[in-house]
């Protein structure tokens, strides 16, 4: 295995510590049988892949980046899951499926890129009557957020909290760790430098920026 794909699967266990949110977010949403989900914004699809073993519904996974898709492609393959779970590389500012295609709408991490209150605004056509949007987002601006909820046609059914503690312990501490040991092990290794340099940067600005680390799952129904 390349050095890289080893990060990235490593990478991609640290970040399965925070599935037990994703899990907690979908135990909310009443009753559904085999839903139709989409997953905008992806990534490498360590949530899409929670959701296909919580849901035993269908996913289309949406993500601009072809080379998180390709590695998604790769876990689907690997799991057997071909038949319940498409992955798609697209831009979430394109988006043009048919309305009501969907049961549920599942966003982690991605809203932020179109906009919180346009995001439930353009998303919202594609929900089936009383399906469900989750969207999970930075904790900045509830108040707005809140507002926005029923202003774009949801009602929230419930919403929880991740705190930059929970950052820290789950995610940017064992990652900081992992980080260091890849320094020692490819320290001679130009491209995996750059892989290095990029996650110290980000963990660099969690720990200068720990507040803007918490994070808030909101979970809605459409009206």
């Amino acid at each position: 295995m390349k050095s890289e794909n080893a990060y990235l699967v490593e990478r991609d266990r640290i970040r399965e510590n925070l599935n037990q949110y994703t899990r907690r977010a979908y135990q909310l949403l009443p009753g559904t049988d085999k839903p139709n989900i989409l997953d905008i914004g992806c990534g490498s699809g360590v949530p899409t892949l929670e959701l296909a073993r919580l849901s035993n519904g269908s996913i289309l996974a949406i993500d601009i980046d072809r080379e998180l898709i390709e590695i998604l492609r790769e876990k689907i393959d690997a799991a057997g899951l071909a038949h319940r779970i498409r992955a798609e590389a697209r831009s979430i500012l394109d988006l043009d499926y048919p309305d009501q295609s969907f049961d549920i709408v599942w966003a982690e991490g991605s809203v932020y890129v179109i906009g919180f209150r346009k995001g439930l605004s353009e998303w919202r056509r594609f929900i089936k009557p009383k399906g469900f949007l989750v969207v999970h987002d930075e904790l900045k601006e509830m108040i707005g957020k809140l507002r926005a909820i029923p202003e774009c046609g949801y009602d929230l059914l419930d919403r929880f909290e991740l705190s930059a503690d929970i950052w820290r312990e789950e995610y940017y501490g064992p990652l900081e760790e992992h980080i260091r040991a890849l320094r020692k092990k490819y320290g001679g290794d130009p491209e995996m430098q750059k892989l290095i340099e990029k996650e110290e940067r980000e963990i660099d600005w969690a720990k200068r920026n720990p507040e803007r680390c918490a994070s808030v799952f909101f979970v809605m129904r459409k009206k």
